[in-house]
């Protein structure tokens, strides 16, 4: 039997499309880490666990030094969290994902963040996950700190086109049924879906032990509205059609846009998820700062 033609499943122009997301995602990572003074490591518990083999990368920091002396060898100091630390990513390819004023469309800008958070989880040698969504599971990377795991979760991201409805609370009761260990739960989808069920899914991951993170992602036009003259927009995920004139409807939209927002981070604080609001227009190495920061925020004893 002949062996597969790869070309067919990943096509060269897809080959470089995977590479240019994954020097994206290393040069943001490595960048803003290099002026980064605080540990970028997502939990770090007191509790000593055991040693692993440095590898190039690691904080010198955190060297066993009587290791070293004893065996001429250099040995990492791990401890209990850090050990058990697996991040599931949900990244919402639904219809509504496609909308772009910019050069990037809201799904390729949740994909750039979904690509430089695995590159930095695996970094530092935790497992990670992928899983693209509309109203039902498009594609799944279970977790793993292997190292062609990268490679795998990049396919993923680049492996559809946004499509259909979303929906969810069915993908969130999902992830919480399937992830039995607690761990790390990151959604970054615009929100574009019904809210009661959406809060149901965060509050059913939250009760199985999983910190949940959401990265609410918005295009500039969507949070300002500035659009002027007689326009036609093209609604997403079936919403029709309207013309008029942008202006007459500006002030109603924005108090709309800023109830919607409102609501979510309230529901989110009463629910204890970490929300952050990104415009696509927001540079990467920012949103992963801010990211970051209220990690080291959170494992130093704020949130439990």
């Amino acid at each position: 039997m002949s062996p597969p033609d790869s070309r067919r499943f990943l096509p060269p122009d897809a080959v470089a499309r995977i590479s240019r997301l994954e020097i994206q995602a290393r040069t943001v990572v490595e960048g803003f880490l290099s002026g980064l003074h605080r540990s970028p490591y997502f939990g770090q518990s007191i509790e000593f666990a055991q040693h692993r083999e440095y590898a190039p990368g690691d904080d010198t920091r955190r060297v066993d030094w009587k290791v070293w002396s004893r065996t001429d060898r250099y040995f990492i100091k791990q401890y209990e969290e850090e050990t058990n630390l697996t991040t599931t990513i949900l990244v919402d390819a639904s219809e509504s994902m496609q909308f772009s004023s910019g050069t990037l469309s809201k799904f390729d800008y949740a994909c750039q963040i979904a690509a430089a958070l695995s590159y930095l989880l695996l970094r530092q040698h935790d497992a990670v996950g992928v899983t693209t969504f509309d109203d039902s599971v498009r594609n799944v990377v279970p977790p793993s700190s292997r190292g062609s795991q990268l490679h795998a979760i990049l396919a993923a991201l680049e492996g559809g086109t946004p499509n259909r409805k979303t929906d969810l609370e069915s993908l969130l009761k999902r992830v919480a049924n399937e992830r039995s260990q607690r761990g790390v739960v990151v959604m970054i989808s615009d929100l574009f879906a019904d809210r009661s069920g959406l809060f149901k899914g965060l509050k059913l991951l939250r009760q199985r032990g999983h910190d949940v993170l959401v990265f609410h992602v918005l295009d500039d036009e969507e949070l300002d509205f500035t659009y002027s003259g007689t326009t036609k927009f093209e609604g997403l995920e079936s919403a029709g059609e309207l013309v008029c004139d942008p202006r007459s409807l500006r002030e109603g939209y924005l108090k709309a846009m800023d109830a919607f927002l409102t609501e979510i981070r309230r529901r989110c604080a009463q629910t204890v998820v970490d929300y952050q609001t990104v415009r696509t227009s927001e540079h990467l190495d920012a949103v992963l700062r801010h990211f970051l920061n209220n990690r080291v925020g959170m494992h130093g004893g704020a949130r439990q």
